[in-house]
């Protein structure tokens, strides 16, 4: 009898919660439409909102947006964990979805959708207000107005490009949260930075398997003829278009395999060597590095990233003198808007946005952890982190761009556990 009436209270306690979230929603201006869906069960219940935002936070009279948002609820004193996705946010919308860190703080969740991304787009578009700052301060602006509802710490999370705007949310914003986490995430100084083509040349694996895979592209682009036919019947399959010619498409898949093969982690003994057959040549750059990333097709729900990568965040760039007498093209510059910009769109790289966050991360008090894989090229470009009691950097030995928390060996789970708990003075659980 005792345990039923226990039982009674919790439900009671929940729905008094889920009663007093849904109230709060309502009564908030800048929420245009709230929608309860099927969230993950470590959750009481979760919602996918409308927030209203301005195109320039500077301005307001140039006008204004809807920003998607779910937040997922825990309770009003728990912790909060904000995820500033980088890209859209759909995949928040799947039943099953819970950021690692969520059960680790026993978190709420309020997960963001960048701006220029899924469902949060302006209804006319202008490249001009998809910035840094702007997005900085769509995020500031979630956690203002659920700081009126929640009570518990804050936590801003991010991976690789959501990682990038964690910290440059934190950059801007200093206390709008207690901790950073961000995930393998870069600081580029340029459109074609120029660190992550020596790191692929010297760093990851071992000299033999770095050896091996120059051969391997190698030996595809003296199949020139065999690959750009089989390729053009590939693309007519998946009905995929380019702005460039079918032997420049083979020249960038053979440029870009080793970043992939490296960033995703793939299995290095699974390269084909370079007297292999044309199929098992062919087959293995269609798994580790086809053309789709250079199609228009595949494109276009990430142009706004490009478009992005182009004005401040940066990106990277291709080493071509290994392969120089097998390449169609002369060299790779400025492949970034040959094939990925809109094409009337003519940007500038702004360098000023990576040097305030540079300068902001030698002079900050606020905790901050890093975490990154030892071969992923973007650790190339990761933060600089200073020795100081509010920041540490794990990198997870031989990781890709895959690396978490959960993935990481033992020793340095306790050190992530410890230096939370200690930022946080929260219990923090894990596995």
């Amino acid at each position: 009898m005792k345990k039923l009436h226990f039982l009674f209270i919790l439900l009671l306690i929940s729905l008094t919660s889920v009663a007093q979230l849904s109230d709060f929603l309502k009564s908030q201006a800048q929420i245009k439409s709230f929608e309860k869906i099927t969230g993950n069960d470590f959750f009481n219940e979760t919602w996918e909102i409308m927030m209203r935002q301005p195109l320039d936070h500077s301005d307001t009279s140039k006008g204004f947006f809807l920003q998607r948002v779910f937040v997922a609820d825990k309770g009003k004193n728990n912790a909060v964990l904000l995820i500033t996705e980088g890209y859209t946010a759909t995949y928040a919308s799947r039943p099953t979805y819970i950021n690692e860190l969520s059960p680790m703080l026993n978190s709420n969740q309020i997960c963001v959708e960048h701006r220029y991304f899924g469902k949060s787009w302006p209804d006319s578009l202008n490249w001009d207000y998809l910035t840094a700052v702007n997005a900085a301060a769509d995020h500031h602006a979630v956690t203002q107005l659920f700081k009126n509802y929640y009570s518990g710490k804050w936590i801003n999370t991010g991976i690789s490009k959501g990682g990038q705007t964690a910290v440059y949310h934190r950059a801007y914003y200093p206390d709008d949260v207690d901790v950073t986490v961000a995930y393998v995430c870069p600081l580029n100084f340029g459109v074609e930075d120029g660190r992550h083509e020596p790191f692929i040349e010297n760093v990851p694996g071992t000299p033999e398997i770095r050896k091996r895979i120059v051969e391997y592209q190698i030996a595809v682009l003296k199949k020139r003829d065999e690959f750009v036919t089989k390729l053009k019947e590939y693309s007519k399959e998946k009905k995929y278009t380019y702005r460039i010619s079918m032997d420049e498409v083979l020249d960038y898949c053979v440029l870009e395999y080793p970043f992939a093969l490296w960033q995703w982690g793939k299995k290095i003994d699974e390269i084909p060597a370079k007297d292999a057959s044309f199929e098992e040549l062919y087959n293995h750059l269609i798994e580790i590095s086809g053309p789709s990333y250079f199609a228009i097709e595949d494109m276009e729900s990430i142009r706004s990233f490009f478009v992005q990568a182009a004005r401040e965040l940066g990106y990277y760039g291709y080493d071509t003198k290994p392969y120089k007498k097998y390449l169609s093209i002369k060299n790779a510059k400025n492949y970034l808007s040959k094939i990925f910009l809109p094409e009337d769109l003519n940007i500038r790289y702004d360098k000023s946005t990576a040097k305030y966050v540079k300068n902001y991360m030698k002079d900050t008090d606020n905790e901050i952890l890093f975490i990154y894989g030892e071969w992923d090229p973007w650790s190339a470009s990761g933060f600089e982190v200073s020795e100081k009691d509010n920041l540490l950097k794990i990198i997870k030995p031989g990781g890709s761009h895959r690396t978490r928390i959960n993935n990481l060996p033992e020793g340095q789970k306790v050190q992530v556990k410890n230096k939370l708990e200690e930022w946080l003075d929260l219990p923090v659980s894990i596995n």
